[in-house]
């Protein structure tokens, strides 16, 4: 007799797997980003320079190289709900290891476990959201998931502010903690393994009573096939490149320069100790302004990118936004609120237009080695940019007693939005010749 066709998972089933998924990778985006309230107390109680600073994040970096070459073969082989749940054990390894002793060697391998971890546990939630949500509403599980892990970093960049007591223990005056904030990252890891397990259980059930989607293709490097990319294609990775290069090491230094520099305004190095914590906290809410404000203009420049094209055009834009933000952060008064919204809306156009674009330039056979290549360059970046902003703050001496120190670091993170910028030139002068892929033109349709 033939086997009856099993019924899909209702739709609260898989909204329910989408909440377990998105939370453990919440979890994973906090432990990353909870390092960033705490350079200054590393550099003050725990002898850190910025160059050893920046080290924790570049670690992380090589740690995802490696991922790419080695993290897709092994949720192949295991499947993803067993993946998921051995990747979050992995990051609460790194969170644990990281808090374990006030030590610059041992927290930089403790951030190298988390790379190997968190990379590849957000190429298996990207697969299981496939799996589960494919021809359905994939789109807007991806944009919730999304949504959660970046609520996660506005959390951690925050915690300064609703985790006062853990920062301060002894109250303002007193002596900050640097174990206490990373133990709440050790919490976040707890609670990343906590729902894997949930989404284990749950598709373990579902597969013995309904039918499920294929789990989608992973993006593996090929190294064959490298050189056969098209210029387009190489522009797209330059300007990613210079964006994310210019985002994301910022945001592992821009607590530490907002303190300092809202200080210098309120005191300096006289300020007193409730002006600093005050200071602190404000730093927090800016730099969480970034992702915060990505969450609003992402789908938006999506939106609009699918109603004009001109893509190349809208990355020119975001270039020039991008160009002068550091500069009017580290030499003029104006309001942060200024500068910090005007690097979100760049940062937006990246996930709303670039990355969507490679599906226009590249083949869909080499999809996977496409965004595998671009992701790995992206990293490299991270790498470089993190060392090289932590050694130019080490040069200048940048601190409270010197606020000006933080200019070096500053023109470097402007020079890449000129690169950013001509890479878009570039790309916008192939994409309105005759080998053009139909960025500047292509729309949705209907």
């Amino acid at each position: 007799m033939a086997e009856l066709a099993r019924p899909e998972p209702s739709r609260v089933y898989r909204w329910t797997v989408l909440l377990f998924v998105s939370l453990a990778m919440g979890g994973n985006y906090y432990i990353y980003d909870s390092i960033n309230p705490l350079e200054r107390i590393f550099i003050d109680k725990l002898g850190f320079s910025a160059t050893a600073f920046g080290w924790l994040n570049s670690a992380y970096s090589v740690a995802a190289v490696a991922t790419l070459l080695i993290g897709g073969i092994i949720i192949d082989r295991i499947g993803t709900k067993k993946a998921i749940t051995f990747f979050a054990v992995v990051c609460l390894l790194g969170a644990l290891l990281t808090a374990l002793r006030g030590q610059p060697a041992v927290m930089i391998a403790g951030r190298t476990v988390l790379g190997l971890g968190a990379e590849s546990m957000i190429v298996a939630v990207t697969t299981v959201l496939a799996k589960w949500f494919k021809g359905k509403e994939l789109s807007f599980a991806f944009g919730i998931n999304l949504l959660i892990a970046r609520l996660a970093s506005v959390a951690a960049d925050n915690s300064p502010t609703w985790a006062n007591r853990v920062f301060y223990p002894n109250g303002p005056a007193g002596e900050p903690s640097w174990q206490g904030p990373l133990m709440i990252a050790v919490g976040a890891g707890v609670l990343a393994v906590v729902c894997s397990v949930a989404y284990w259980l749950l598709e373990s059930r579902a597969e013995g009573r309904y039918e499920l989607g294929q789990a989608g293709s992973i993006d593996k490097l090929e190294f064959g096939q490298i050189f056969r990319f098209n210029a387009s294609y190489w522009y797209v990775v330059g300007l990613c490149f210079t964006f994310y290069s210019a985002i994301f090491p910022f945001r592992t230094f821009a607590i530490d320069f907002f303190t300092n520099k809202i200080l210098a305004v309120h005191g300096g190095v006289g300020a007193s100790e409730a002006m600093r914590v005050l200071a602190h906290e404000r730093a927090g809410f800016f730099n969480s302004l970034l992702p915060l404000s990505a969450m609003v203009a992402t789908p938006l420049f999506g939106l609009l990118a699918d109603k004009i094209g001109k893509r190349a055009f809208l990355m020119m834009f975001g270039s020039i936004l991008l160009m002068p933000v550091y500069l009017m952060m580290g030499y003029t008064n104006i309001s942060l609120y200024v500068p910090v919204c005007m690097m979100g809306i760049a940062f937006s156009l990246i996930p709303a237009v670039m990355w969507p674009s490679v599906a226009y330039i590249v083949d869909q056979n080499r999809l996977g080695t496409a965004y595998a290549l671009m992701t790995l360059i992206q990293q490299i970046g991270f790498f470089i940019l993190n060392l090289m902003i932590g050694k130019a703050n080490d040069y200048s001496n940048a601190g409270l007693a010197n606020p000006g120190g933080y200019g070096l670091g500053m023109w470097i993170f402007s020079i890449l939005g000129f690169v950013g910028l001509t890479f878009a030139i570039l790309l916008r002068v192939r994409e309105t010749g005759p080998q053009g892929h139909g960025l500047e033109t292509i729309t949705a349709k209907g």
